[in-house]
């Protein structure tokens, strides 16, 4: 229950080995450089993963402040395209500008890049590490805004079994289980989440009408992993998962489809000549439908059904470590991911049916090298990283046909486009004790996703139009830092930053309805038309402080996000210029208090975003709100507690949405739950 916003640092980014020549079979990859002293990172500890009210990933996510979704709606009520993450105040248009990755496996969606949150099980986790700032070589690319990376378990962290099961608020059930052998020459573990409820209405009271009704969901998923030693100090690590996903929006017509499945096997060895080789699959299929409904929310009508939207993954990474000496540490390596999907839809209805169908997709390839190296003389440690990529966008295309049949209505094969890619950082923290300073520069890069070049989406009566012309977004960015601790009673962080992320991919108005526009159709009166755009630049400018506080069974983590981002726009993006990026707060802030002793603990978290816009044109404000999650656990008997879980305690009002005729859509009201949690010692 302890709260569990820690620093990184080096010494402690991996358990120590005292014997080069021992063989410690981990689950994990390679060790982190020790250069990464030198860029803001904090990490999420496994107490705190375990410990979130609402057992959901994207929640505990929100600890590191700056963080941020697209949408403030969590995995249960949001649509799932609306969930790409970013930092530091980059505004986004749901694909994510973080790259996110478990077990080194990159995680965002192949098609559209958002994230599947009900896939990721917290209490299967050992921890999740931040890296606020972009150009992470060793990482990956797309890396814009930041890398969080998300550990998986071991017997060292998980317990041979472990069962929660809780009843909540609208008819809720959350239920999992976790178990982990240790097999000597390896281990396995297995995990699974099971979670449903009748959902509340999305819309809040005042803007309610008779078509509105509660918004349910239901989700699964399942993880297995097996790391075995092979000998000659190398292991082999195998993952393989699924998940299914189904809400619904609140009103007829808008039910949401989606699954995966997930498999990789990584061989990692350790001391002297260090490799690892890692290879992955990745598959998924999604389905939404979307409606319109009138002024009054009286009558709600189908716009439009995406019936499939199949999408792949599939890459692989190979990276060495040689014995340099002298201080230094170097990675070397390449990886590679291609990416391919399609959306098949139907659309234009005429008397509740659709009259067409259309399908568009197409592929991309990124393949790239890069190396890593970090210098450690005394008290001063340097970084330096860089890689090239060269990246392919092919096969895109658009078909539009009549279901009565004849010619196609619209053929469209969109032009074969290819380029490079160079990206890196470099970074230096000196360490005076009790005080580190640090200093980076870096610069990375983003391709756009299927989803941005090939489909089109409503979200009330609003649409937006896709734009096979979209370049790559690239980001230049640099910060200053300064670490405290005081022994292990106090730690704090400061960073201020600069970023400035060119050719940035935003919804751009283009005209008001009512009317009849390429890619979406019909759009009412009430709603707005706009095309994803490359802006000419995001800036922003921000301060984050971190800070942890532990007095015996007493602790205390919080952060606090302060950014001031503005658009530049020219074109048809000439009236954004000067404006905020839609879905950025200006202050964002977390803190959890937690007391715990032996199974006992007792933790509340407070939570803070600020006013924000939910449109391009800054004419829709999101008001501010403030939510106070709490969590008790209580011991029984023989390993079996006592929990009971709030969130958002005061009810407060958390506005997610606000559509064109200003109908307000909320997150999640208070919910409370009850249950039971079983550990086998």
């Amino acid at each position: 229950m302890a709260a569990g916003l820690l620093f990184a640092f080096p010494a402690a980014a991996q358990e120590a080995v005292d014997d080069p020549e021992t063989i410690v079979v981990t689950g994990r990859g390679l060790d982190v450089p020790p250069g990464e002293a030198a860029y803001d990172v904090v990490t999420i500890d496994r107490a705190r993963l375990s410990g979130v009210a609402s057992n959901r990933l994207d929640d505990v996510l929100r600890d590191a402040a700056g963080l941020a979704q697209f949408r403030r709606s969590d995995s249960r009520s949001a649509h799932p395209t609306s969930q790409g993450v970013t930092l530091r105040g980059l505004g986004g248009n749901a694909s994510s500008r973080a790259l996110l990755l478990l077990d080194g496996v990159p995680q965002a969606d192949p098609f559209g890049g958002w994230v599947a949150f009900p896939a990721y099980m917290p209490d299967r986790l050992s921890s999740v590490r931040i890296t606020r700032g972009g150009g992470s070589g060793y990482a990956g690319p797309g890396a814009l805004a930041g890398t969080i990376e998300m550990t998986s378990g071991s017997p060292h962290d998980l317990a041979p079994l472990a069962l929660r099961a809780a009843y909540g608020s609208r008819d809720s059930v959350d239920a999992s289980a976790v178990g982990a052998v240790d097999l000597g020459s390896g281990f396995a573990t297995v995990a699974a989440q099971y979670g449903r409820g009748d959902g509340f209405i999305p819309i809040v009271a005042g803007d309610r009408g008779p078509v509105d009704r509660p918004a349910p969901y239901e989700q699964a998923s399942v993880a297995l992993r097996g790391v075995a030693d092979i000998g000659g100090g190398a292991e082999l690590q195998a993952n393989v998962s699924a998940f299914s996903d189904r809400r619904d929006r609140g009103v007829d017509f808008t039910q949401v489809k989606s699954d995966g499945a997930d498999a990789s096997l990584r061989l990692v060895k350790r001391g002297g000549w260090a490799w690892s080789a890692l290879a992955y699959l990745q598959t998924r299929q999604f389905g939404s439908g979307f409606a319109s409904v009138n002024d009054a929310r009286t009558i709600v009508t189908p716009t439009l059904d995406q019936v499939n939207v199949p999408a792949t993954g599939i890459g692989g990474r190979l990276e060495i470590a040689p014995p340099i000496g002298g201080g230094v540490t170097l990675r070397l390596g390449a990886d590679v991911r291609r990416v391919s999907g399609k959306t098949e839809e139907l659309y234009t209805y005429v008397a509740g049916a659709p009259t067409r169908r259309r399908v568009a997709g197409g592929e991309s390839l990124t393949g790239g090298g890069f190396a890593d190296a970090s210098f450690e003389s005394g008290p001063l440690t340097l970084d330096l990283s860089g890689r090239l990529d060269h990246w392919t966008i092919r096969g895109g295309s658009l078909v539009e046909r009549a279901l009565a049949g004849g010619a196609a209505l619209t053929t469209l094969a969109f032009a074969d486009r290819s380029g490079w890619q160079a990206t890196g950082r470099a970074g230096a923290a000196y360490d005076l004790g009790e005080l580190t300073l640090r200093a980076a520069a870096y610069r990375g890069w983003r391709l756009p996703t299927l989803n941005e070049l090939y489909r089109p989406f409503r979200a009330g009566a609003d649409a937006t139009a896709p734009n096979a012309a979209l370049d790559p977004e690239t980001l230049s960015g640099a910060e200053i830092g300064a670490d405290w601790h005081a022994a292990s009673t106090l730690t704090l962080r400061v960073t201020g930053y600069w970023n400035r992320l060119d050719h940035a991919i935003a919804n751009v108005t283009v005209a008001n309805g009512p009317g009849t526009f390429p890619y979406v159709g019909v759009v009412s009166a009430a709603g707005v038309y706009r095309q994803r755009q490359n802006l000419d630049a995001v800036e922003a400018r921000g301060i984050e402080f971190d800070g942890r506080w532990t007095r015996g069974e007493l602790s205390l983590a919080a952060s606090y996000a302060y950014v001031d981002a503005r658009v530049h726009g020219s074109g048809l993006a000439t009236a954004l210029d000067g404006l905020r990026p839609a879905q950025t707060a200006t202050n964002q802030a977390s803190a959890t208090l937690a007391w715990a002793r032996g199974n006992y603990g007792v933790s509340v978290t407070g939570r803070y975003i600020g006013p924000q816009f939910e449109d391009d044109q800054n004419s829709r404000t999101l008001a501010d709100a403030f939510t106070l999650d709490a969590s008790l656990a209580v011991p029984l008997f023989g390993g079996l507690d006592a929990e009971f879980r709030a969130e958002n305690l005061a009810d407060a009002r958390v506005e997610a949405t606000i559509s064109g005729p200003g109908v307000i859509e909320r997150a999640t009201p208070r919910t409370l739950w009850a249950g039971l949690r079983y550990r086998l010692r």
